[in-house]
């Protein structure tokens, strides 16, 4: 569980850097960070599920893996807002 979590701590960073170096708008900059630290492990699950029994505890890393994703993305959806110039948003649609 450790890795699941790093993961998004990571790539959280990741995303910020590439937007401080591509400088695009607020929008842009959340989407970049959240669709960086979000997978997509639930596609793989069917295929999980289809292995051997000898390795079912794969399936069992996929549903804790989303579950970790799932607890993360709610933390995102609070933080990513300060992170990426919540005001600065709301500036710029005032000042129009």
């Amino acid at each position: 569980m450790p890795l699941y979590i790093a993961f998004p701590v990571i790539m959280v960073v990741v995303g910020l850097s590439a937007s401080r170096l591509a400088r695009p708008d607020v929008p842009a900059t959340r989407a970049l960070v959240f669709s960086g630290s979000t997978r997509n492990s639930l596609v793989v699950l069917p295929l999980a599920l289809a292995l051997a029994e000898s390795l079912s505890v794969a399936a069992l890393a996929v549903v804790t893996q989303t579950l970790v994703e799932l607890v993360v993305m709610v933390i995102l959806v609070r933080l990513v807002p300060r992170l990426t110039g919540q005001r600065r948003a709301a500036d710029k649609i005032a000042h129009r």
